[in-house]
């Protein structure tokens, strides 16, 4: 329960914006915690649609009109590209059909990434405000594009090297 916690510096939502549940009751929820907790940081993780991986009639409706309540009431938003994912998949993991399994793992692991800055201590620790106020330059302008480097596949467990060039190619 959220009452017992004396500190909580913000909220983190996972939405998918394609179906009716992570477009509708996600930006219904972010807007209810938006009410409850005004002061509070909230940081989303939005998963936008492609017709590449559903072929959900209502995905081109659901994911515009739920952008309305992201502008408004989260203060962060990780944008995550369905068909960006996707297309790495397919093109730089050379995977023949990728899984929901291998874009979730990528999913993951840039979701991890982008949050690391709040789990570990260390000199670049950070808050939600504190990224807030590094990042966003006006306040609805708030939408990030993640990127993320080595990529491998979720059964890929060789070890290997890179070379600047090939982790630049990859970002």
């Amino acid at each position: 329960s959220l009452l017992h916690v004396t500190y909580g510096p913000g909220f983190q939502v996972c939405q998918s914006l394609g179906g009716g549940t992570g477009s509708g009751m996600g930006t219904l929820l972010i807007s209810k915690i938006r009410e409850e907790y005004p002061d509070r940081m909230m940081m989303t993780f939005s998963v936008f649609p492609s017709p590449k991986v559903s072929d959900t009639v209502v995905e081109p409706y659901n994911a515009p009109l739920s952008v309305h309540q992201l502008v408004e009431n989260a203060d962060e938003c990780m944008v995550l590209d369905n068909e960006a994912v996707y297309d790495i998949c397919f093109r730089t993991l050379k995977l023949t059909t990728p899984s929901f399994g291998d874009l979730n793992h990528l999913i993951s692991a840039a979701m991890s990434g982008v949050a690391c800055c709040l789990r570990f201590p260390g000199q670049l620790t950070s808050d939600l405000r504190k990224l807030a106020v590094n990042l966003i330059p006006f306040p609805r302008l708030h939408f990030f594009m993640v990127g993320f480097a080595p990529l491998t596949s979720r059964g890929s467990q060789q070890y290997f090297s890179l070379t600047v060039p090939e982790l630049t190619q990859q970002m």
